[in-house]
Formats: C-alpha cells, sequence, structure tokens
C-alpha cells in the first residue's frame, strides 16, 4: 500500500456546471443562462522523492508487514508444539492409568489370597491390612489417572478446536524405535547453526530492526526541501458539442516546494526518537539471537542425558521386579513378613511411573527441538517472509 505513493495518481474528472444571471445584473438587460461543460486528465500533489522520505517509509511499511508474518508464524508453531506435547501427555497418562489398573488387578488378587489365609489363621491382621493399603492406594491412582486422561482429551478439543475422534486419540506412548518414528522425526546428526535463522523471533527482530533503519531515512528527509507537483490536462467549452473541438483545451501546472525552517525542534526530536528505537530494535535483536543458542542448548544438554535416563531406568524396574518376585517368594516361605513384599511392590510401582514419564520426557523433548528451531531441522528453501519479500517486489 505504501508503495502507490512512490507514483502519482492519475485521475479522469468530467464536470458540468450552470448559472443564470438575472436581467438586473446583465448586461444585455436579459436573464442569461450560461453552461459550462470540462474534461480534464491529471495528478495533484505528487511528492518529488529527492531525499528518500517516501522510499524509506515504504521500506519501513513492508519491514513491518514481514514482522507480522513472521508474529504469526511464530504463533502457528508454538500452537503445533502445544498440540504435540498435549498429545503426548494423553499417552504418558493412559499408560499411567492402565499401570495403575494392572496394579490395582494385582494387588486386589493378593488381597484376596492375603484374606483366605486370615480366615484360616495363616495370615496375620497386620498382613492383611498392609494387603489393603495397596489395594486402597491403586485405587485412588486409577480414580486420579482417569480423571486426568479426561482432562487431558479437554485440552486436545481446546487446542485443536474441535472434537478429536476417538480414533486419532492416543493409546500409549509407543515403545520400540520404529513406532516412535512413526510418531515423531528422529533428529539428524550434523545440523547447522543456520537453521536458527528462520526461527519466528529471530526473523521478527530483524525486521524489526530493518524498519528501525527506514525510520530514521524518513526522519532525517523531514529535514530537506519537500517538492509535490499538481498538473492537468484536458478541454472546456460552453456546449457540450464544442467539448473536443480545436481550441477548447485547457492545462494546469503547479509546482510546489516547502523547506522547513522553525518547528520547534519537531523534526530533531523525531530523528532522535528514530535512532533510539533503532538501538532498542539491536538490542532485541541480540537478545532474540542468544535466547535461541540457549533454548537449543537445554533441548541438547537435556537430550544427551534422556537416553542414558531412560536405560538407568529401565535397568531399576527389572531390579525392583526381581526384588519384588523374591520377596513375594520369601513371604511364602515365611522368611520375610509382608511389609518386605509391600516395599517392593510399591518400589516396582515407582519405577514403572518413572519409566513413563521419562518416555515422556525423551519426546516432549523432540517437540522442544523443533519449536527451538523455528518448525522443525529439516532443510528448507525460504521463509514466508522471504516469499512476501519477492512477491512485493522489494
Amino acid at each position: 500500500m505504501q508503495d502507490a505513493a512512490l507514483f502519482p495518481t492519475v485521475k479522469a474528472s468530467g464536470s458540468e456546471s450552470s448559472s443564470r444571471t438575472p436581467a438586473a445584473l446583465s448586461a444585455t438587460g436579459q436573464p442569461l443562462v450560461s453552461h459550462t461543460y470540462s474534461a480534464t486528465l491529471g495528478f495533484s500533489a505528487y511528492e518529488l522523492d529527492l531525499f528518500g522520505r517516501v522510499r524509506s517509509l515504504n521500506t519501513q511499511a513492508l519491514e513491518q508487514v514481514l514482522s507480522t508474518v513472521e508474529v504469526r508464524r511464530s504463533s502457528q508453531i508454538s500452537l503445533i508444539a502445544e498440540v504435540a506435547t498435549a498429545y503426548l501427555t494423553m499417552a504418558a497418562d493412559q499408560d499411567l492409568l492402565k499401570l495403575a489398573q494392572d496394579t490395582l488387578s494385582s494387588q486386589s488378587d493378593t488381597y484376596r489370597l492375603n484374606q483366605r489365609s486370615y480366615e484360616l489363621g495363616a495370615a496375620s491382621k497386620l498382613t492383611l491390612r498392609q494387603s489393603q493399603t495397596s489395594v486402597d492406594s491403586a485405587r485412588v491412582d486409577v480414580e486420579r489417572y482417569t480423571a486426568q486422561v479426561a482432562q487431558d482429551r479437554n485440552a486436545l478439543v481446546l487446542l485443536v478446536g474441535a472434537e478429536v475422534p476417538a480414533e486419532l486419540l492416543p493409546r500409549s506412548l509407543p515403545d520400540s524405535s520404529a513406532a516412535a518414528g512413526s510418531l515423531l522425526a528422529t533428529i539428524p546428526p550434523g545440523l547447522t547453526s543456520d537453521l536458527l535463522q528462520r526461527r519466528p523471533d529471530i526473523l521478527q527482530a530483524e525486521h524489526d530492526l530493518k524498519a528501525a533503519n527506514a525510520n530514521i531515512g524518513a526522519a532525517r528527509a523531514a529535514f530537506f526541501p519537500s517538492i509535490s507537483l499538481t498538473a492537468s490536462a484536458g478541454t472546456s467549452s460552453a456546449s457540450l458539442a464544442g467539448l473536443f473541438k480545436g481550441g477548447s483545451g485547457v492545462w494546469n501546472f503547479g509546482p510546489q516546494i516547502s523547506l522547513p525552517i522553525f518547528d520547534g525542534g519537531a523534526n530533531r526530536a523525531n530523528l532522535d526518537i528514530a535512532n533510539t528505537s533503532r538501538d532498542i530494535a539491536v538490542a532485541q535483536y541480540e537478545k532474540a539471537i542468544q535466547t535461541a543458542f540457549r533454548e537449543v542448548s537445554d533441548a541438547l544438554a537435556q537430550r544427551s542425558t534422556l537416553g542414558r535416563q531412560l536405560e538407568a531406568q529401565q535397568s531399576l524396574v527389572d531390579a525392583t521386579a526381581d526384588s519384588y518376585q523374591l520377596a513375594t517368594a520369601r513371604f511364602k516361605r515365611g522368611v520375610d513378613s509382608y511389609l518386605t513384599v509391600l516395599d517392593s511392590q510399591r518400589s516396582l510401582y515407582t519405577a514403572q511411573q518413572n519409566r513413563i514419564n521419562t518416555r515422556l520426557s525423551r519426546f516432549t523433548n523432540l517437540v522442544t527441538f523443533y519449536k527451538t528451531l523455528g518448525g522443525g531441522w529439516a532443510e528448507t528453501t525460504g521463509t514466508p517472509a522471504a516469499a512476501a519479500r519477492s512477491a512485493s517486489g522489494a
């Protein structure tokens, strides 16, 4: 839109006017009716951009549009990341719910056996009550995770903006690497820092900086003369039939120059403001770059340990599972009390929960990478802002 100021606005116009002069004012002593017809083509107040004011304003407007494009792209990337995180969180909570249900079923079976042993006098009431605490604890977790899964679904519906079909909802986190690869792309080795150049926050700060620089050019141009032109050409006649006959041509040409002499310091203040805005934009651009490197470094640091964390957690689950089986066997032989079994079962349950949470962290780390790299790590040929700049002819 600002581009239009670089060219004159040419308009065509036609008019007709009629007037009546009363007899008392007429030179002939008779009432006189006169008509005037005209047709013109021309432009008015076209500024000759000798000092670059209009071009600077045009550049500023373009950079502001491109900055807005990056703001929109940033919102899109954030929304995609939020949807992915909500989806993965629901999948993990489904796993936690299934674990709680399996634990409840297992502990219920154990409770019934202990109750039967108690009735036969082979188990104490303490053992029965300790077994009941495991059942009640698992029942509490089942209800808690059932509510959490429902809340996760509501959050997903809110983000998507529509009801999600049941067949698209997650059932659990994928176990194998192949299944994980079908859910989220893996990060290839050898990624370069050039990927950060397409982050929308960096591009937005870059466009804001360019707009601020252009604004300085416009503020400086205000110190120089402004030259504008008004011109028109056409025909004028007292009769419609003679409008396009020879000798009826009219024209008008009016150049105008305006030179600032005294403005109370307004132009100087505007230039100072423009320079200050440029300095702020530079600081924001530097901050955006520093933030990008920090976020990527944080994601890399987490990613480098999550694999080892998951291996250690799996080893812990295996060890606590063996410990639980041994404690159960020793309890059945009367070597240990049921409290040892209860402690082993709780350790196994906690280790299994932590394994699910670690796997969730590993997946959400990929989502974090997608967001911190400005929409993924696949090479692209350009950004939406660059396409907009190309389309504008800048």
